[in-house]
């Protein structure tokens, strides 16, 4: 058992038969009234965030979670298959627990949260920045790279997003996996 003094970022809780995992936090102290700590919360399981507030010296449910490296092998009608760098063992992650798959590529490792006691796995995190390269863009046009103009391409993955107007097919680019935005293109 944990109390809101305990709580910091990135720490797992169960909360309304759920698991989240606290994504900030802020504790208050009005000059009038009890303390309070205010969190945003992202559920484990849906990904959905919401807002809570509690009174200061609340208990919370602490959940141990252990972090797994895994590489990624491919998709298939069951989910994203993934295999575990140190066992070799193979498991399957259903679509939702990922977020922005569309940008998993063959050989890539990722981490796999798992539920220390129960062993099922909560989700799964790609790492922040990949490289990939563009399969199709139209092609930019001399003088229209001055400005902010943006283009759709889409990426060796099959994912589409927006970049300048500059990029060409074979070009490298660095992806944000959280926002699916467009970084810098590979040096």
């Amino acid at each position: 058992m944990a109390t809101t003094s305990d709580i910091r970022n990135g720490m797992c809780i169960e909360y309304n038969n759920d698991i989240y995992v606290i994504v900030e936090f802020q504790h208050v102290k009005p000059g009038k009234g009890n303390a309070f700590v205010r969190t945003k919360l992202k559920s484990m399981t849906s990904g959905r965030t919401n807002e809570n507030t509690w009174v200061a010296g609340h208990t919370l449910n602490e959940v141990r979670v252990e972090r797994r490296k895994f590489q990624y092998l491919y998709k298939d009608e069951m989910g994203y298959n993934f295999m575990n760098t140190e066992t070799f063992d193979q498991i399957s992650v259903p679509d939702k627990m990922i977020e922005n798959g569309e940008f998993l590529k063959e050989g890539m490792e990722i981490e796999i949260i798992f539920h220390a006691e129960k062993d099922e796995p909560l989700t799964a995190e790609l790492p922040p920045h990949v490289y990939l390269a563009v399969t199709y863009t139209e092609p930019g046009v001399k003088g229209n790279t001055a400005t902010n103009a943006l283009k759709m391409a889409t990426l060796e993955t099959g994912a589409v997003i927006k970049v300048p107007m500059f990029i060409n097919e074979g070009d490298l680019l660095k992806v944000d996996t959280r926002t699916s935005e467009y970084l810098e293109r590979a040096k």
